[in-house]
């Protein structure tokens, strides 16, 4: 029997408080009923108070509404069915997962990652690990169930610790969930709570859902580069001691792509450049109808931008049909609309939270409890003077602490933005650079956290090579990741605002 990895005895008892806490706290989705009805009764009690503070939407001095009064409970209930409807994100999602669906159910998406991985140089495995653990964040959680086990098999397959290959694989699945060199679902959806925050402060500001696009495309390299070097000198280094158990069946490697599957592959890929050399082709002419009104494929109103979705959506469906009829996963439509009905039955958690966060957003942009914060906590920051650096790097610390808790992006974001978002509008700071950097903190605090729905399935991937492998193993592990990334990758914002450096499409850093 092989000695367990020896965690340090605060991480267990940190880990221990964090787990008991968190368990004390409810689903999220009835987290939201909770704040829903924290937001009436704080207007209740704010009305009766003037702030001699001028709204800065109409000029006229703010006030905050009573959602308890019958006239607002009224509204409430009336535009229930509407406010759920048309809330930002959820079209969007939607309708990038029904592409992405078929992608995943035809094995598209299963086959290239598995034809990334198996063409690598030993002293490369490390570095494309983490890439494809990065890619897979496009097909929601199928990095957890296919790329992480895969780079435990690699590892092992090639000499090396098998839990440095699920380290290496977890760190860029999760603890690089905000980076990608591909637009994902994650995109928008982040974009639609951004923007309905914003519009608490300003109507008529509207995002691009691929603004912090050039930011997270740049800092893939960034996880890439750190997350090697960490398992390379740091983790694999420490594994040494800790030998894989004698009676664990040896992995030859992991499963190749046969014949039938390597064809259907190379002609899935060319059916994906081909449609967007098509889209490029297209978008090229100065008289494409792609272009806004003033002639830019990247300006507001642009069917270009208002198209990104919908182009995820087809840039999916159209190699992951191919593929799916020349490996005969594809028989008939009816293949394709039960991936996209399996993809939407994945959907259903997600749709239950968002009813009840659309609801939450409404009840509180319509007390003005929202505009209240952020007009008397731009005030306090202003008073406190700090740089806007300090102000930003906080933000992360924030957000990577309350994801110890929560764990859904969404849910978080939907929480902060409100409050975030108008606060630093309210500074000169942009939703686009508030939104960056959330998702550094939402992203590298995902790995040592236990409430994170996926961290006991890497558990048992890890008991797979030690059976004594617990949940101290994990943390013990994935920790230097962690702190690692959330250092070095504020920096790293930090230094890209510095240099002025577009976050993405129609982009700024002041408001």
């Amino acid at each position: 029997m092989s000695q367990p990895l020896h965690p340090a005895t605060r991480s267990q008892r940190l880990l221990a408080g964090i787990e008991r806490i968190g368990n004390r706290l409810p689903d999220p989705a009835m987290l939201f009923v909770a704040l829903l009805f924290i937001t009436w009764a704080l207007s209740l009690v704010f009305s009766q108070f003037e702030y001699g503070l001028i709204d800065p939407r109409s000029g006229e001095p703010l006030r905050v509404v009573n959602q308890f009064s019958a006239t607002a409970m009224t509204q409430f209930l009336s535009d229930m069915v509407t406010t759920f409807s048309h809330f930002h994100p959820i079209g969007v999602v939607l309708v990038a997962m029904l592409g992405i669906g078929v992608a995943e159910h035809t094995g598209f998406i299963n086959s290239t990652l598995r034809a990334m991985l198996g063409v690598t140089a030993r002293w490369l495995l490390t570095p494309m690990v983490i890439v494809v653990g990065i890619v897979s964040h496009t097909a929601a959680d199928a990095g957890y169930v296919l790329v992480i086990p895969l780079g435990g098999i690699i590892f092992h397959a090639a000499g090396r610790h098998p839990l440095a290959g699920i380290a290496a694989a977890f760190a860029g699945v999760s603890g690089g969930y905000s980076a990608n060199f591909v637009p994902s679902s994650v995109d928008p959806m982040l974009q639609g709570i951004t923007q309905s925050a914003a519009q608490i402060i300003d109507p008529s500001v509207v995002l691009n859902p691929l603004n912090n696009y050039f930011f997270t495309a740049a800092s893939s390299l960034l996880i890439v580069l750190v997350g090697w070097l960490v398992t390379d000198r740091y983790v694999e280094p420490r594994l040494r001691h800790s030998p894989i158990d004698d009676d664990v069946a040896d992995e030859t490697g992991m499963q190749t792509l046969g014949d039938v599957e390597r064809r259907a592959l190379r002609w899935a890929l060319w059916s994906m450049l081909a449609a967007i050399a098509l889209l490029c082709m297209s978008a090229l002419p100065e008289t494409s109808a792609w272009r806004g009104p003033e002639g830019l494929l990247t300006e507001n109103g642009a069917p270009l931008m208002a198209s990104i979705v919908p182009l995820i959506f087809l840039l999916f469906l159209l190699p992951a049909v191919v593929y799916g009829i020349m490996a005969g996963t594809v028989t008939s439509s009816k293949d394709v609309i039960e991936g996209m009905t399996k993809s939407m039955q994945t959907m259903a958690y997600y749709l239950v939270i968002m009813f009840f966060i659309a609801q939450f957003i409404y009840a509180f942009t319509a007390s003005n409890l929202g505009i209240l914060l952020a007009v008397k906590g731009a005030e306090g920051l202003q008073a406190l003077g700090l740089p806007g650096a300090l102000t930003i790097s906080g933000i992360v610390l924030l957000t990577g602490l309350l994801n110890l808790f929560v764990g859904s992006a969404s849910a978080k974001w939907a929480l902060l933005a409100p409050i975030l978002v108008p606060m630093l509008m309210k500074l000169g700071a942009s939703p686009d650079l508030t939104q960056a950097a959330y998702r550094i903190g939402d992203s590298t605090t995902n790995i040592i956290t236990p409430l994170m729905p996926y961290f006991p399935l890497v558990v048992v991937y890890c008991q797979r090579y030690i059976r004594s492998a617990g949940i101290g193993t994990v943390t013990a592990l994935m920790l230097p990741y962690s702190v690692t990334f959330i250092v070095l990758w504020t920096l790293f914002l930090l230094g890209y605002w510095a240099l002025g450096i577009p976050l993405g499409l129609q982009s700024s850093y002041t408001y």
